[in-house]
């Protein structure tokens, strides 16, 4: 079966497959395409991807060509469910925190069961068939002839740039007239770069991967005295990997622990050991044991896409996630909620069940794409369930992405999805160092340079190196400038690409850099055939976004109620104590580095080492300056930002 734009665990996917999208979402639909929909039908924007002005059209789809859709249905007052998804999430609004339940967000807002009757008979008519049915839309499936039936658009098959074929609209699809309010958008009808195969199991644990030393057991308390200098210093050694005590120190949790929170987690797959792994770890590291039942599971009934989305390769990630939420906040329950693949219907709903259920208030995701690959319809599928969380006081956080800008992996500098949207809050990089006694000593904004030791020992190869990865951040070409930014955002980032102020990412940051990574867990297969337990550093905005979800649990026991939709709360703490303002310079005009060494082969010494001088804080062409940056945002956390929210007045209640 066709599936929709795959997304990527630990930030991106490593290069765009389509040419940029122009800006439909924030201009609406262009006068051409809505010239081109059949009259007293409403058209439905975005359906008519903008790629296909720059592929070669290789002719109609053949009428019996299988396609499988989402009809998404817009619920009855998609404007007033806008209106109060954002005057609940306002500080400064008196509605603010007046959330509704799951219930009574779906009787005032969801679809009415006379919407779901008159959609499923109008796609039935058209000779479709209904293959599911929800609160959020309504899945078919058929043949093209049928599809050209019900959205009065035929499908055509383009080369892209690329090479590949891909099925889209040759028009804006369309809906009958009458059916204008009950339908937001339809999925599916544009194709994915490939084929998913349904799987009814899980693979075993993926290929291992460890680190070697020498480390230092806090940042610069072991310099590499035998390596060459690095700006004009000896630099030392990468540190074996922070534990929760010392993130907790640096982002001042204080007495916090996350009680009475519960924090959802949303990944691809699930790891089939991720219990057992958790609780391994919690002891191993001085985390706080498990309760029974503060860490649980919601699966799907079945995988898909299981080889082409690398399904055990999310597991590292998974344990990441549950492992940094646990460490950061380790009395608040987690409920893991597992996509059967890494395609947008499935993350969908995945984060569809965490709001329907209302399963937890905060939200970590470790997964994204490149804003090329974004269409409009799938936009607004994921804006409606952000918003419906945030009149629930649900808030979503996203990995703002792990390759700088993405210029040099897809040739344009370009935001990720779905962190970009206006009702996310998007989660940037950085390099921490603490010191000695957890101290929190500086941080930088995450971006790497990395050059390798030189045959002979005596120095570092085309010092400080190429780009090694960073942060992600910039400004998006589709998302207009959210209310929260407006007067925050500089100018010359929120209008980068045109005199129009736009979205910019991210919107706060937390330690994401690997080279100050966090020590992770995980049950994995080694070369010899075994499989066993066992710990490696790792980082990326992967990282950042459970770092950051662990506060805001910490944020809300001190609170003692819902933050929901965090981003104007954070934004009005702007420029205050509570946030660390990160820049690529703490220490001064000076550049800081550190060496790490690596196996050869990724496991063990058998292949020998391999010795790098890391340069910290060169983001592509991202920087980390004074006050709202595209690398940090707004800043990281510092001691006060958690017993902030449990103040009234000046930040509103």
């Amino acid at each position: 079966m066709k599936i929709s734009r795959a997304h990527r665990r630990a930030g991106l996917s490593a290069a765009a497959i389509l040419p940029m999208l122009a800006g439909v979402i924030a201009v609406g639909i262009p006068s051409a395409q809505a010239a081109s929909v059949p009259n007293g039908r409403a058209a439905l924007a975005g359906t008519h991807p903008d790629w296909t002005a720059q592929a070669a059209d290789q002719g109609a789809t053949a009428d019996s060509a299988q396609v499988s859709a989402r009809v998404y249905l817009a619920g009855k007052d998609p404007q007033g469910l806008t209106a109060y998804a954002q005057a609940v999430s306002d500080p400064n609004s008196p509605s603010y925190g007046k959330y509704l339940t799951a219930q009574q967000a779906q009787e005032r807002f969801g679809a009415t069961k006379q919407q779901v009757d008159a959609v499923t008979g109008w796609l039935k008519s058209a000779g479709l068939t209904v293959t599911d049915s929800t609160e959020h839309y309504v899945a078919v499936s058929g043949s093209a002839a049928a599809v050209r039936a019900a959205f009065a658009t035929s499908l055509h098959e383009y080369r892209a740039k690329d090479g590949h074929t891909y099925r889209a609209p040759d028009r804006l699809a369309s809906a009958p007239g009458d059916l204008a309010g009950a339908v937001l958008t339809v999925t599916g009808l544009d194709s994915a770069p490939h084929l998913a195969t349904p799987q009814d199991t899980l693979p075993g644990p993926g290929a291992g991967f460890r680190n070697t030393g020498p480390y230092s057991t806090y940042f610069g308390s072991n310099t590499a005295t035998t390596m060459p200098d690095a700006y004009g210093t000896k630099a030392p050694y990468v540190i074996h990997g922070y534990t929760g005590e010392q993130l907790r120190a640096a982002y001042g949790a204080g007495k916090y622990t996350g009680r009475g929170v519960t924090v959802a987690i949303t990944d691809a797959y699930a790891s089939p050991t991720m219990a057992t792994d958790a609780a391994n770890y919690a002891q191993r590291n001085g985390d706080a044991p498990y309760r029974p039942g503060q860490y649980r599971e919601v699966l799907p009934a079945a995988w898909n896409s299981t080889d082409a989305c690398g399904a055990s390769g999310w597991y590292g990630e998974e344990s990441l996630d549950v492992e940094a939420v646990h460490a950061m906040a380790p009395e608040a329950n987690i409920v893991f909620v597992a996509g059967a693949s890494c395609n947008d219907p499935d993350l969908l709903d995945a984060l569809n069940k965490v709001v329907d259920q209302h399963l937890a208030d905060i939200v970590s995701n470790s997964w994204a794409d490149v804003e090329a690959n974004a269409t409009a319809d799938s936009q607004a599928a994921y804006d409606q369930t952000f918003k419906l969380g945030a009149i629930e006081g649900i808030g979503f956080y996203f990995s703002s992405g792990d390759d700088g800008d993405n210029a040099a992996s897809t040739g344009t500098k370009q935001v990720a999805t779905p962190a970009d949207s206006a009702w996310a809050t998007a989660v940037g990089g950085t390099s921490l160092a603490v010191g000695k006694n957890d101290k929190y000593l500086f941080e930088t904004g995450w971006g790497t340079k990395k050059a390798v030791l030189s045959a002979d020992g005596k120095s570092w190869t085309d010092f400080p190196g190429a780009f090694n990865g960073g942060a992600g951040g910039g400004t998006s070409t589709l998302v207009p400038q959210p209310f929260y930014q407006a007067g925050i955002v500089p100018d010359a980032l929120s209008k980068a690409n045109g005199s129009t102020p736009m979205r910019t990412l991210p919107d706060i940051a937390a330690v994401a850099d690997p080279n100050t990574g966090f020590l992770v867990g995980q049950t994995q297969s080694w070369p010899d055939g075994s499989v066993s337990y066992d710990e490696y550093r790792i980082g990326g905005t992967s990282l950042a976004a459970p770092v950051i979800a662990g506060v805001q649990a910490l944020a809300q026991q001190a609170r003692q109620r819902p933050i929901g939709f965090a981003n104007p709360s954070i934004y009005a703490r702007f420029g205050t104590r509570v946030l660390h303002d990160v820049t690529d310079h703490p220490l001064g005009a000076g550049d800081i580095a550190q060496v790490r060494v690596d196996f050869a082969n990724g496991t063990d010494a058998s292949g020998g080492t391999v010795a790098s001088v890391r340069t910290m804080g060169k983001d592509s062409s991202l920087s980390a300056t004074q006050g709202y940056d595209d690398v940090t945002g707004v800043g990281t956390p510092a001691p006060g930002y958690v017993s902030s929210f449990a103040l009234r007045g000046r930040w509103g209640w």
